[in-house]
C-alpha cells in the first residue's frame, strides 16, 4: 500500500527525499515481482495527486483510491479492493506517519492483517510526531521493516527469476540516511 505520498508534501514533509525514494523502491520492486499495489490520494483537490516520480510506475489503469478519512479502511472502496486481492500480510509506506499511516495500521492490525511498515518509507512533517507514532503501532502489533528488507522477504531465494533484477535495482536505488 501507497499512502497520501502527494504533491503538497514535497516541501513539508520532513526527508520528503527518502520517503519518495524507498517509496519508489518498493513501487519497482513490487512490479517486478509482481505483488498488487493499492494507493490512495487524501483530498486530492486540495493535496494534488501522488508525486510524478512515484506516479510514473504505476501500471496502466492502476486505480488511485480517493478518500478524506485519515484512516484508509474508512473509505469504502479502499476495503472493496483490498478485500478483493484476497491479501493476509501487508506492506504499507506513505504519509504522514502519526496521521494516515498509523490509523490505517491500527485499523488494519485489528482487521487481522500482518502489517509490515518500512521505516524509511514512511514520515511526517514534524519529525517529533513519528516517534510516538511507532510506538503506538508496535505497540498495537505493526512488524517493522525498511524498503530492502521487505523487498528480500518478497522474493524470499536467490534461485528465484526476479531475484537479479531485484538485486540490481537495490544496488542502484537512492540511499538516504
Amino acid at each position: 500500500m501507497l499512502i497520501d505520498v502527494q504533491e503538497r508534501y514535497r516541501t513539508v514533509l520532513n526527508g520528503w527525499p527518502r520517503v519518495t525514494a524507498a517509496c519508489e523502491l518498493l513501487l519497482k520492486g513490487t512490479q517486478l515481482l509482481g505483488v498488487p499495489v493499492l494507493v490512495t490520494e487524501q483530498y486530492p483537490q486540495g493535496l494534488g495527486h501522488t508525486a510524478e516520480e512515484l506516479s510514473r510506475h504505476f501500471a496502466d489503469g492502476m486505480r488511485v483510491v480517493e478518500k478524506r478519512s485519515l484512516s484508509c479502511c474508512g473509505a469504502r472502496e479502499f476495503v472493496e479492493v483490498l478485500s478483493s486481492l484476497g491479501c493476509q500480510q501487508l506492506l504499507v509506506a506513505g504519509i504522514e506517519t502519526h496521521a494516515c499511516v498509523s490509523q490505517t495500521v491500527h485499523d488494519l492490525v485489528a482487521a487481522g492483517y500482518q502489517v509490515h511498515v518500512p521505516e524509511d518509507a514512511t514520515s511526517s512533517r514534524l519529525a517529533r510526531d513519528v516517534a510516538p507514532a511507532w510506538a503506538k503501532m508496535l505497540a498495537a502489533g505493526m512488524l517493522p521493516t525498511t524498503s530492502e528488507q521487505a523487498l528480500l522477504e518478497l522474493v524470499e531465494t536467490a534461485e528465484a527469476p526476479e531475484f537479479r533484477g531485484l538485486q540490481a535495482m537495490l544496488k542502484d536505488a537512492k540511499r538516504w540516511t
